[in-house]
């Protein structure tokens, strides 16, 4: 297993990609990985199997958990419990956020 990952190079190549997420880590107990969505990109995301927390790199907008909208900016973390439906939403700057969940 992989023990360094480079968050920066790999938010770069989601840019060029079809997907606007990399789950670099995906073990038994623990899942992490970075997303970056641009301005106008819709957030997909459906409700999760486990708990998840989120940590804004950079960017702007909104986070949705049960229709209630949470303002993100750098350096905001936030915990998401299993099975609430939750998407980024409004950014008008790149959005870059950590993700990790308690779980593959």
């Amino acid at each position: 297993m992989k023990t360094e990952f480079n968050v920066s190079e790999r938010a770069e190549r989601l840019k060029k990609s079809r997907t606007y997420f990399d789950t670099f880590i995906n073990r038994a107990g623990l899942a992490a990985g970075v997303l970056v969505l641009q301005p106008g990109e819709e957030d997909t995301q459906e409700p999760h199997d486990t708990d998840e927390v989120y940590y804004v790199i950079s960017g702007d907008g909104f986070l949705r958990m049960n229709k209630k909208d949470y303002k993100i900016s750098r350096g905001k973390m936030f915990f998401v419990s299993r099975g609430i439906e939750h998407c980024f939403h409004g950014n008008k700057k790149e959005l870059r956020v950590l993700y990790f969940f308690g779980g593959s």
